[in-house]
């Protein structure tokens, strides 16, 4: 995803977010500024918007348990269940789909991505709490830091730039939201629907949903195989 061997694509992420934290605690500078951000501070949100009814392909899934190489592109096969755990704080999902696009047409609504050169994309979908939460993830990569940073920037004023699968989501819902960051090369897009049996516990679950992903990319590409 002569290197030392990355963890189970499944368990990574989680692993990830407890190391940033620890580093977060022992490093000054914008490594702790950029999981006080994810995790307590305003990250760009906005409402989910289910009145589209646009929906993108299911394209052929790569072989399961494919191992990333260095510079690998992208794979929905790195993401499994979700497993979190860090200090006190616990989060479980299911992963209910997940889909891998050789380019970003099929999730791109306004051109924006193509704008900005989005090569490849990657599209999950989570469910908890009993099915009372879904989430639905899109995750984009870019030729640089910057068309990345580019993109998450226009998604922040506005969620229709990403064509995301609608009907993973709640049909009714009391908690709709979107998250999108950018960290390297990559965006993380995230949109989370709960109804009032787990409308108390989604916005915290939303944050470290979208921060552990976002935290994955730190090491990433420095991990994989190869």
């Amino acid at each position: 995803m002569g290197n030392p061997r990355q963890p189970a694509p499944r368990d990574y992420p989680g692993v990830v977010a407890t190391l940033v934290a620890i580093l977060a605690v022992l490093l000054p500078g914008g490594l702790a500024f950029s999981v006080h951000r994810y995790l307590n501070g305003p990250a760009p949100i906005t409402g989910v918007a289910l009145s589209a009814t646009a929906t993108t392909p299911e394209p052929a899934r790569p072989s399961p348990g494919k191992k990333a190489r260095r510079d690998a592109p992208i794979s929905d096969d790195e993401f499994g269940d979700w497993n979190f755990r860090m200090g006190g704080v616990a989060f479980k999902a299911k992963r209910v789909s997940g889909w891998t696009y050789d380019s970003c047409a099929p999730v791109d609504r306004q051109g924006v991505l193509a704008e900005n050169g989005c090569e490849r994309a990657v599209q999950l979908a989570y469910s908890a709490y009993s099915g009372h939460l879904t989430a639905v993830q899109v995750i984009l990569a870019f030729p640089s830091d910057k068309a990345a940073k580019a993109t998450a920037a226009h998604l922040a004023s506005s969620s229709r730039g990403v064509k995301w699968r609608r009907d993973k989501v709640l049909d009714a819902y009391v908690y709709g939201r979107i998250r999108s960051g950018a960290i390297g090369r990559y965006v993380v897009y995230t949109a989370v629907t709960a109804d009032k049996t787990a409308q108390a516990k989604a916005a915290r679950f939303h944050r470290y949903l979208q921060a552990d992903h976002l935290n994955y990319f730190v090491f990433r590409d420095a991990n994989v195989t190869g």
